[in-house]
């Protein structure tokens, strides 16, 4: 029985230090061996946000120990990797260098080959580790960075059919959870307080919403959301609020998202409808609440990755590593960190109310 690739993944584009061990059972399939991620909430709460530096910082004092960690919680020896994968972007440069530094000198220590990976990729791949998933599919990647809907026709095969032309979805919850007084990382407990507020208390935009596609936009509920807190001054106003502002971007997705299934389906005319959603944002259980009844509306197949995976981590970075090591595609050890990095390269910048050029 031939050997099975066992792949380092590392992770340290943001304020998550990650380091994963993945490989593959008798069927082709990707298994995750270990998976340890280090959060840095602790660091950042008293600023409000992840300040770069410290975060660097700390990516440096903990990586050394959740890399070998990883290594011991999967069973096998260092020199039995076949091969590191590390994120090389897109993300704060400072902290990518950490772990991209980090993961080319494992492999050159090791004499094994590097694979730098989109983080972005990482996202858009991460429902393989649970489940069955066929090119090519159509892709909502939710983030506190990103928010954009792609055509995935294969590895590192990407067509962007949309794009936020200004705030990520994530962003938008972490602000608003910001000016309702909620510590950082606010945006998962405005799903929390949400459940206690009345959703149709509070009217709020619907920016680029009858315009632009798929595209998105954010900074304008934002806005009118900075304009509300001035006013409120009761707990029950705040729950309103969270309920209000989730209900608005539950119904801009529900929109968009329908928008971009034609889109998709005119461009690639797929054999199977497969519609996948991943990011940190996949896993507010009122959006995947909504994205599944519109599938069932729309006959697509959802496929969502485990909540666990929807964050940063290394399984997802490994996953890609896996799979760009079957096919030899692999990368010097002077590859840079890359803070902007598409998916669809060749996507163009977006002027104006959301209109791709």
């Amino acid at each position: 029985m031939s050997k099975k690739p066992l792949i380092l993944g590392i992770e340290s584009s943001c304020d998550e230090t990650a380091a994963s061990i993945i490989s593959e059972n008798d069927k082709g399939k990707p298994i995750i061996l270990s998976n340890i991620i280090s959060s840095q909430t602790e660091v950042h709460k008293k600023f409000g946000g992840v300040v770069p530096e410290l975060a660097a910082r700390s990516h440096i004092e903990k990586i050394d120990w959740i890399v070998k960690k990883a290594i011991n919680d999967s069973g096998i020896k260092i020199n039995e990797i076949d091969a590191v994968a590390s994120t090389a972007g897109p993300g704060l440069v400072v902290c990518l260098s950490v772990g991209l530094s980090f993961g080319k000198a494992i492999a050159a220590s090791i004499n094994k080959p590097f694979i730098a990976v989109n983080h972005l990729e990482g996202h858009s791949l991460s429902p393989k580790l649970n489940s069955e998933l066929d090119y090519p599919y159509l892709l909502l990647l939710i983030s506190g960075g990103h928010s954009q809907y792609l055509s995935v026709k294969n590895l590192s095969n990407y067509e962007r059919l949309g794009t936020t032309i200004d705030d990520a979805i994530g962003e938008a919850f972490d602000k608003t959870a910001k000016l309702l007084g909620i510590e950082f990382p606010g945006g998962p407990q405005i799903e929390i307080l949400a459940k206690k507020g009345d959703p149709h208390k509070y009217n709020l935009p619907k920016p680029i919403f009858n315009k632009g596609g798929c595209n998105l936009s954010f900074a304008g509920l934002k806005t009118a959301i900075l304009k509300i807190t001035k006013k409120i001054k009761t707990d029950q106003e705040k729950f309103d609020l969270a309920a209000s502002f989730q209900k608005t971007v539950v119904e801009i997705l529900y929109k968009k998202t329908r928008i971009a299934f034609t889109e998709f389906e005119n461009q690639v005319r797929p054999k199977k409808n497969i519609f996948v959603v991943a990011g940190g944002v996949a896993a507010n259980k009122e959006i995947r609440r909504m994205l599944i009844n519109l599938c069932k509306e729309k006959s697509y197949e959802p496929v969502f990755p485990p909540v666990e995976l929807c964050g940063d981590n290394a399984a997802m970075i490994g996953l890609v590593g896996l799979e760009k090591f079957k096919l030899n595609q692999f990368n010097n050890l002077d590859y840079p960190a890359k803070p902007r990095w598409p998916l669809d390269e060749n996507a163009k910048f977006l002027k104006g109310a959301g209109v791709k050029l």
